[in-house]
């Protein structure tokens, strides 16, 4: 049987609940040009997890990368229904921010934003599955 640990996020940036497999990304994401918002699939010729799809995960990554444009494409991946169920980042990136509060706001659709500390970001990038609750939460299971 998994073991179940239970961490607390340092700022809840988006609150919302989510549950799925955890992907971690070994580098930033742009959604800009990265990720199409049609398949949910990273597309961004240089980036390690290319093909990979982040539809449905916890995805966790220290930060995203670069053009503002990348709140649009997350948003749109977000009506679409291509997009994370939660986004778990190590650093602040309001950009990223941006994106899951407009879909909130057009399309009533939550997708949660979490910042966390360093050993916390470790053990949720290991785990196989996690679950964010309403109050931001995250129980992982490793």
């Amino acid at each position: 049987m998994p073991d179940i640990e239970r961490h607390t996020p340092k700022r809840v940036l988006v609150a919302g609940s989510a549950a799925g497999p955890v992907m971690a990304l070994d580098e930033p994401l742009s959604f800009w040009g990265g990720l199409d918002s049609e398949t949910g699939r990273i597309i961004d010729h240089h980036h390690p997890q290319i093909g990979q799809c982040v539809a449905g995960t916890i995805l966790v990554m220290r930060a995203g990368r670069g053009s503002s444009s990348a709140s649009s494409v997350l948003a749109e991946a977000i009506r679409l229904g291509t997009s994370p169920a939660a986004i778990v980042l190590l650093e602040l990136d309001e950009i990223i921010v941006i994106g899951a509060l407009v879909a909130d706001e057009l399309y009533g659709i939550v997708v949660p934003v979490l910042v966390v500390d360093e050993p916390t970001f470790g053990r949720i990038a290991s785990a196989s599955s996690a679950v964010i609750d309403s109050d931001g939460g995250i129980a992982i299971e490793i």
